[in-house]
């Protein structure tokens, strides 16, 4: 029901300006009454007919529409005779089908952009013509025209309501709902609230929720520019405070506020090391003011998510996306991510490839899984959690043509031929299928569960709105508490015992490098890799499943250029060496694992660190171990009291004694230069 509705919406939603009807005016019912014909099938009390009279046109048209509404379509007044006040005034009056006529194409300019909205008129001949006739000095209104053939379909009883003319909010309701948005709840639950006040249905009430959201919208206009100067007045006051906050907008030809775009310092500085893979999710309203709003998010070495920076959007276009795109990267010093994740949304995918065009664009998998219950809950019935999982074990395939063989299998087998929401997924599968993308580096965002976390901060900021000027300390309030609880976290990570499973070096070599949670990842992999067995080839090795006697995957290695690459691409997709690749080293005894396997990204370093990455490879090595040795000395130290004691006594002693070194000048291997760690541990 909700996708008919939305496609009813988008057909009929229709506010072009009324245009000329051809209607033969030697076919009506007055001169020629055999040429009627009815497409539908109705009770004479009910159905226009020759002759019928009315007191004022405008109780015509009221009885024209009631019965347009049973039979499934709409109307709007067109052509009139005369003229009010000149003459014998009005004559006569044509009522048509709110789909007569046809929409010419407009010619748009470059001045004033045109929407590109498909028309619901298709030239149907529908009509009433009602003539004015004086009877004893008693003007009235007789029908002396009426056909009621369509050439288009005519709409179900439970359809025909979401046409514009039957969508109405009452003033009551509209009082409602301006009490409604002041309070800060979304739309979805405003209608929840007003279907259960009227008793009806979910989806019964003479409006949508589009109608609600225009509505908001014009509350907005109403009382904007008050609330967009104070908006404007906070960020100056936040950039007087903290110069390193950035902020940029843009105003309409009517001076008022139109996009706006911030981020602040310790953002733009977790950015510099954690922002090679972005979420940029855009599926949040502000819904006080009904906003569109997006929020560039990471994830950083400890697995937690990072907030880069916010827009509040007017409008959601081409336009407007890119402008928010070039902002973005003027605020991250023009450094672009090596992969960004968004929702399906086809204005921002054209964007993106304009202002980023050296990024991989991916579709965030876990907003896609959600749409799942609406589009196939109903059409699969009890297999929809067979299907939901074929789905998955398609979605982590490694190769494109198993992939594409699978997915036929799987049409086949759910029935899904006709699936329009299938057919699309399918058109866009190089977005989001893992077998298109496991070549580009997406930092473990590609995971459905990465969601709830990225959720639970952005709904942080989202769940107490107030004024819109407000929203900016609100965010800042929302990422300084996650920014200190990511510290938290970090400590305690950092604190935790690793107990080390395999007693591999390159195990332990790992865990005093990596942080707990990547050294998790790869840890799981060391344990999977006694599994496997590796059989050397001319050009590589083959690695399968001790179990299995055909398949596996192909590994290249190159001892002399620390080069090891395997055709599951784990360490391209993750920046976590596979078992297949640990098989291979453990396998050519190799006890530590290359330095370019362990991705900056992943160390121990805090965001504080940032700079490290544009340090020569040298000092960089040097800060990373003294980091390394640190970590190793907590871990230890934390094991028991006399420890924990001795470990802060000398510690003391060594940093009072570091102090008193005198600072020289920087030495040119230690001055930064235009190489980063970053890009070459990738």
């Amino acid at each position: 029901m909700a996708e008919e509705a939305l496609q009813i919406m988008g057909v009929y939603d229709d506010h072009s300006d009324q245009r000329s009807l051809s209607l033969d005016d030697a076919s009506s019912a007055e001169e020629a009454p055999n040429e009627i014909r009815l497409s539908l099938e109705t009770t004479n009390d009910t159905m226009p007919y020759i002759g019928q009279r009315f007191a004022t046109h405008d109780d015509a048209y009221e009885f024209y529409s009631e019965f347009a509404k049973r039979c499934g379509f709409s109307i709007r007044r067109h052509r009139t005779e005369g003229k009010d006040g000149v003459g014998k005034g009005l004559t006569r009056r044509y009522f048509v089908c709110h789909r007569a006529g046809n929409t010419p194409v407009k010619v748009s300019t470059e001045a004033k952009p045109q929407r590109n909205r498909k028309s619901s008129r298709c030239g149907c001949l529908a009509y009433l013509r009602i003539s004015k006739t004086v009877d004893l000095g008693v003007p009235e209104w007789r029908v002396t025209g009426f056909t009621n053939n369509h050439n288009h379909e005519l709409l179900e009883p439970n359809q025909v309501r979401f046409l514009p003319a039957y969508r109405t909010i009452s003033e009551t309701d509209k009082s409602r709902i301006l009490m409604f948005a002041k309070t800060g709840i979304s739309v979805q639950q405003m209608m929840r609230l007003m279907e259960l006040e009227k008793c009806v249905e979910p989806g019964y009430l003479p409006f949508t929720e589009k109608d609600v959201r225009n509505l908001i919208q014009s509350f907005r206009k109403m009382d904007g520019d008050e609330e967009n100067i104070d908006l404007l007045r906070m960020c100056r006051n936040i950039k007087d405070r903290d110069p390193n906050f950035r902020f940029e907008y843009t105003l309409d030809p009517n001076n008022k506020l139109e996009n706006i775009a911030w981020s602040y310092a310790s953002s733009i500085q977790s950015y510099e090391i954690f922002g090679d893979a972005v979420v940029f999710d855009t599926t949040h309203r502000l819904t006080a003011f009904d906003m569109p709003l997006g929020i560039w998010v990471g994830v950083n070495n400890y697995g937690m998510p990072c907030f880069f920076g916010c827009v509040l959007l007017r409008e959601e276009n081409f336009r407007s996306y890119s402008w928010a795109l070039k902002v973005f990267l003027s605020f991250m010093n023009g450094r672009a991510p090596q992969t960004i994740l968004t929702d399906q949304n086809m204005c921002l995918k054209e964007a993106i490839s304009l202002e980023m065009p050296a990024t991989k664009h991916a579709l965030c998998i876990w907003l896609i899984v959600a749409k799942f219950p609406a589009w196939f809950n109903a059409v699969l019935g009890e297999r929809y959690n067979e299907w939901k999982n074929e789905f998955y074990r398609l979605y982590n395939m490694e190769s494109v043509e198993d992939f594409e063989m699978g997915w036929g299998e799987m049409v086949n087998s759910f029935g899904l031929h006709t699936s329009r929401h299938v057919a699309n997924l399918f058109a866009v599968r190089t977005l989001w299928a893992l077998p298109y993308l496991r070549t580009h580096f997406f930092a473990g965002l590609t995971v459905a569960g990465q969601s709830k976390a990225i959720n639970a901060f952005i709904q942080r900021f989202l769940s107490a709105q107030t004024r819109l000027a407000q929203f900016v300390e609100q965010v800042a309030v929302a990422v300084d508490f996650k920014d200190q609880a990511g510290e938290q976290q970090t400590m305690q990570q950092n604190l935790q015992n690793i107990c080390l499973k395999t007693g591999a070096p390159m195990e332990s070599h790992a865990a005093a490098i990596l942080t707990p949670f990547a050294f998790s990842k790869l840890q799981e992999q060391l344990v999977l890799s006694a599994h496997y067995a590796s059989f050397q080839l001319d050009d590589g090795f083959l690695v399968r499943h001790h179990t299995k006697l055909d398949g596996g995957r192909k590994v290249y290695w190159s001892p002399r250029e620390g080069v090891i690459t395997c055709s599951c691409h784990q360490f391209e997709l993750y920046g976590v060496l596979c078992r297949h690749a640990l098989r291979v080293l453990s396998a050519g005894n190799c006890f530590q694992i290359p330095e370019r396997y362990l991705p900056v990204r992943w160390r121990r370093v805090s965001a504080s660190s940032a700079k490290l990455q544009m340090l020569p490879v040298e000092h960089g090595e040097r800060v990373q171990l003294l980091q390394s040795m640190a970590s190793s000395l907590i871990t230890e130290s934390c094991k028991s009291k006399e420890r924990m004691d001795m470990a802060t006594e000398q510690l003391a002693v060594l940093l009072s004694r570091v102090k008193e070194q005198p600072i020289m000048s920087p030495s040119p291997q230690c001055m930064p230069c235009a190489g980063s760690t970053l890009q070459r541990n990738f």
